[in-house]
């Protein structure tokens, strides 16, 4: 019952501000241009503060030296998860972009916000190993989520073009948290504070954005569109389950089997709402995903807690 209140008091607070942003636009409060310059500010400003902070926080030399297990154990899952996602997103659909947003989607859940929270609320006392269990996913999504799969390509595919992507205000963010944490830098306390406020409008911001963009939809063709329910059954119950049953084979450690499913059973990521509209991209099918995942996700994440907690002790 634990598990079910927190994730709905969290869904609660999710689907509130989607609303706010689909009755805004709606109600013409808010301009074509508004919503750009809400996923300007998400993609240069929001979205970098919450990626320093967060390794600033947690790539330290303690990290490393008392908690390997979970950044390696991280980094596996992650990787296993992508390629699992190349795979499956081809037979979900032959469009290129909404492939790659399928793939980005079933790589990385919403292990951040909706991860962080979930975990803060139910297992505190593992929330620090999460975090660092959940690094190895913060680069791959910067390194190559983001740049290769929701950021427009160019007409010249060479490494060189590669490369440029992977100069971006998020990667750069990363790169000056990874710096300022493994040397333990110390920074000015209100530059702290900035940092840590920004990086807090992310994901409300992602939500208003996405609330904007489904205001904007045909809500009749989303609910039926059949491969969005498929991608995110994937998500929220194929994923999770099988990696309890691995889990359970390997018999893992129960505090770094708790961050793997912890990982894995958030709902469809936001960042295929945000960052693609800040090119002027479709994102209709990702803010399909994102309402449809986070609605299911109210009935499977308690599910999905249930069964893990009474299979792995």
């Amino acid at each position: 019952m634990g598990v079910f209140l927190s994730t709905l008091n969290q869904m609660g607070f999710l689907i509130l501000l989607i609303a706010a942003g689909y009755i805004l636009v709606k109600l013409n409060f808010v301009e074509e241009s508004g919503a750009k310059i809400l996923s300007k500010l998400e993609n240069y400003l929001f979205i970098p503060a919450l990626v320093l902070s967060t390794f600033i926080t947690n790539f330290t030399v303690e990290s490393f030296s008392t908690a390997w297990k979970y950044l390696l154990c991280g980094t596996v899952v992650v990787l296993i998860s992508a390629v699992f996602a190349v795979y499956v997103s081809k037979l979900c659909t032959k469009d290129d972009y909404i492939r790659k947003i399928y793939t980005y989607g079933l790589s990385f859940a919403n292990f951040g916000f909706m991860g962080n929270a979930v975990v803060a609320a139910l297992f505190p006392d593992v929330f620090m190993n999460y975090l660092i269990y959940v690094l190895p996913f913060w680069t791959l999504i910067y390194v190559w989520g983001v740049p290769y799969l929701l950021m427009p390509s160019g007409d010249k595919k060479n490494v060189l073009s590669g490369l440029k992507k992977l100069i971006n205000p998020m990667f750069i963010a990363m790169l000056i948290g990874m710096v300022i944490g493994i040397f333990a830098i110390p920074l000015p306390s209100f530059i702290g504070s900035a940092v840590s406020s920004l990086g807090s409008c992310m994901s409300p911001v992602a939500m208003l954005l996405t609330g904007m963009t489904i205001a904007k939809i045909n809500l009749k063709a989303t609910f039926k569109n059949l491969s969005i329910y498929a991608v995110s059954a994937i998500r929220l119950v194929l994923m999770p389950l099988v990696a309890i049953v691995a889990l359970m084979l390997l018999k893992l450690p129960y505090e770094l089997s708790l961050c793997t499913v912890c990982a894995l059973a958030m709902p469809l990521g936001l960042n295929t709402v945000v960052v693609p509209s800040a090119y002027g991209k479709d994102t209709s099918v990702a803010a399909g995903m994102a309402l449809i995942s986070h609605l299911l996700s109210l009935i499977t994440i308690p599910v999905v807690f249930m069964l893990f907690q009474a299979l792995i002790k």
